[in-house]
């Protein structure tokens, strides 16, 4: 298929022609401004709610939660989401009585009374959203059978899903609102409807008899002697050094810091309590004793000039406090200076900020698109502008990775703590349900080059959790070899991906040059002799997608970027072995053999195609990113005996890549979208279509590029036409 994705003015070879340093500079330039370093966001949440179960979905076990319901009453279970752009989205229910699923107030999808009889049974629907929010509602009916479902993300590894509470009374709040058992309405709940409208709403808002209690009493009841603190912070117009006056009463002995300063103990009773306060924000930290029934503060407006505020923001919060406990009489104040991404760490158990709301926490949910995520293709977009940044001596695109990688690092123990309260973490999901590969490899590996010159909070224990599970957890044939036993039912359980060297042997590589260990190294060495062994194609010199250990077979179809993750993470084994090492040999001649066989393969513009040997299928840009990689690589090594050949095939790549895939404004085209696997070429050419910007090619693009400056470099020619003219 010989197509553009563009015109031609608009390619980046237009607006410079083929200049390496122009390119890096344009794609890594468009990808930062696209995916600006947010944080995370923070959201109310009732623990009486419903939660989610291990896959993230939406338990609603409504059943339990009401014994006493009668045959054929209702319950409405209602939420919103939100999205950027129309867009399809797949969600999966399971049913535990009959069910009925509306979107937007049209009726979607109801249950059959096969899927009401069968909770086990696996019901797929894709909703096509609508640009901003979508009203999702599902109706339930008691029978027999019983009430309720889940309902939840088609892929929660993927694309893990949070709704928010539609009412304006719980605005910012995460979660689904239920009614009680009641009868059928005549339309279900939409926009423009809120509390007051003679529902009663699920989990209930009020604090009812408590509510007359101090904020400390109210939310953590009784404590025995032990203490909770309340933090709010304080905004000053004041000139600085004005003596302020913080006015309020304690119901039980307290102490108040400002800026981590103790600045007064306060007994039972009204206080002001005098402090100098500089223009700017301060800290304010409350802890109290829980020595009665009524135990805490009550604080009175502030003077003029000073306000509160939350210290970080908070969505679904009514004030401008957060509250944490409980803790020992004898434990030192917790420090507030890592929050909100940190747990507190407390004798009794790691806590989190609670709202003055009824059994209401503060959660983290990562709701940027890619900024803050861990999945395997941001590990390596994030290669790819680490690498950048170091080329061409960009601070700010080195400082970029780190705070993304550290976002995720230091949320480790919090994220397992949200799950195990929760059920299902808001952030990092993929290492708080680490299950396969992909969880942890190629983001590991990152991680672990960035180790290599700073540290990041959190990263040796993640990096350790990570060598354990590749090298002692992941499933493995007799022989070693890496392999995948699928999570969804309907797919075949047992299977061996070309995909996984890249998700396992980088990190291998890396973790050996961390350690010392030779048993990584000789583990990576390990997964491509196997590899080879399954899916190998001798008479093409490439390799198939997948080998099914089930029916002993591989499929056959040689995906292009498959095939790429093989080159790509075999060059990335060859930088890191030692010359004596007892296999470099073998994988050296495996190396060379791939290269002879993919050099066959490339197209007449430069570029491989989606299928390797279908040049009717579409030029794929992640494929051809990671050929050129190895080739530049091999020439610049000596791992290829015979050099023309490649550096010809580089060129024709690279000017290929900047006039058809890659346009003057740093956008990236034609990248194959994330795959499953069969033994038919007509999936992967047809069912797998290229998307526009995608994460599973931006880094590797970067990383070809830098290839390219540095085989120019290593050729000693200043402009890439003279090295194409040796070539010829």
């Amino acid at each position: 298929m010989e197509e553009r994705y563009m015109d031609e003015p608009s390619s980046m070879f237009a607006a410079c022609g083929s200049n390496p340093e122009a390119v890096l500079t344009a794609v890594a330039n468009r990808y930062v401004g696209h995916n600006p370093p947010h944080p995370m966001t923070c959201r109310a949440f009732c623990a009486d709610g419903i939660l989610k179960k291990h896959d993230y979905s939406y338990d609603f076990n409504l059943a339990e939660r009401f014994p006493g319901m009668d045959n054929g009453e209702h319950i409405y279970a209602w939420s919103k989401l939100w999205s950027d752009q129309p867009a399809p989205m797949s969600f999966i229910l399971h049913c535990y009585g009959p069910l009925q699923f509306w979107v937007n107030g049209i009726p979607f999808y109801k249950a059959s009374i096969v899927d009401e009889q069968n909770d086990k049974r696996r019901i797929g629907v894709t909703v096509e959203l609508q640009q901003g929010w979508n009203h999702l509602v599902l109706d339930f009916t008691k029978t027999e059978a019983g009430c309720g479902g889940s309902f939840g993300p088609g892929s929660y590894k993927s694309r893990p899903v949070h709704v928010l509470a539609p009412t304006p009374e719980r605005s910012g709040h995460e979660g689904w609102i239920f009614t009680g058992p009641m009868r059928k309405l005549p339309q279900p709940p939409g926009p423009g409807l809120d509390e007051s409208a003679g529902i009663v709403w699920h989990p209930r808002l009020d604090w009812g008899a408590q509510r007359t209690a101090p904020a400390m009493a109210r939310i953590f009841g009784g404590l025995s002697g032990r203490r909770a603190i309340a933090w709010t912070r304080l905004v000053s117009t004041l000139p600085a050094g004005t003596q302020a006056e913080l006015r309020g009463r304690a119901y039980s002995p307290a102490e108040l810091y400002v800026d981590g300063a103790k600045a007064a103990e306060i007994p039972e009773g009204p206080f002001a309590v005098p402090v100098a306060l500089d223009w700017g924000r301060h800290d304010l930290v409350v802890r109290c004793a829980s020595d009665k029934e009524n135990w805490g503060f009550a604080w009175e407006e502030p003077q003029a000039g000073i306000a509160l505020e939350m210290p970080f923001p908070v969505q679904g919060s009514r004030d401008a406090w957060l509250y944490a406990g409980p803790f020992a009489a004898e434990e030192p104040l917790p420090s507030v200076s890592g929050m909100p991404y940190e747990l507190i760490p407390a004798k009794e158990g790691d806590t989190y900020w609670r709202l003055d709301q009824p059994h209401t926490w503060v959660r983290l949910f990562g709701e940027n698109a890619l900024f803050g995520k861990w999945n395997y293709p941001l590990g390596v977009t994030l290669y790819g502008l680490l690498q950048a940044g170091t080329l061409l001596k960009r601070q700010d695109l080195l400082d970029y990775v780190r705070r993304h990688v550290e976002s995720c690092t230091r949320l480790y123990r919090y994220a397992i703590w949200d799950r195990d309260r929760f059920g299902a973490a808001g952030v990092l999901n993929t290492m708080a349900t680490l299950d396969s590969l992909d969880d942890c490899g190629s983001f590991g590996a990152t991680m672990l080059l960035l180790l290599q010159d700073c540290s990041l909070a959190g990263a040796d224990e993640l990096a350790e959790l990570i060598g354990d599970y590749i090298g002692r957890v992941q499933y493995r044939l007799p022989t070693g070899a890496l392999f995948r036993k699928s999570r969804n039912p309907d797919w075949v359980h047992e299977t061996v991906w070309c995909d996984d060297l890249y998700m396992s042997v980088p990190f291998l590589c890396r973790y050996y040059m961390r350690t010392g260990d030779q048993r990584y190294l000789d583990d990576a060495a390990n997964q491509f002799i196997q590899f080879r062994k399954l899916m190998y194609m001798p008479e093409q010199q490439i390799m198939s997608h997948v080998y099914v250990v089930t029916l002993g077979k591989a499929t056959r179809v040689p995906w292009g970027r498959g095939n790429g993750w093989v080159l790509f993470s075999l060059s990335e084994l060859l930088a890191a072995m030692p010359e004596k090492h007892s296999r470099r040999e073998e994988l050296l001649r495996f190396f060379r053999e791939l290269c002879h066989g993919y050099l066959r393969l490339q197209g007449s513009n430069g570029l491989w195609h989606q299928v390797l040997t279908d040049h009717e299928s579409y030029e794929e840009t992640s494929c051809t990113s990671m050929f050129l990689y190895a080739f530049a690589r091999g020439i610049r090594f000596g791992w290829l005996e015979e050099t023309l050949p490649y550096v010809d095939a580089v060129r024709k790549a690279w000017n290929g890549m900047t006039q058809i895939s890659i346009d003057r404004l740093g956008n990236v085209y034609g990248v194959c979208r994330g795959s499953g696997y069969s033994f038919n070429a007509d999936y992967y050419k047809d069912e797998l279509p290229w998307l526009l910007n995608d994460t599973h090619g931006i880094g590797i693009v970067l990383l070809a590029g830098i290839e390219v400056l540095q085989l120019e470099k290593h050729l000693g020619n200043t402009g890439y036409g003279k090295v194409a003219g040796q070539a010829e």
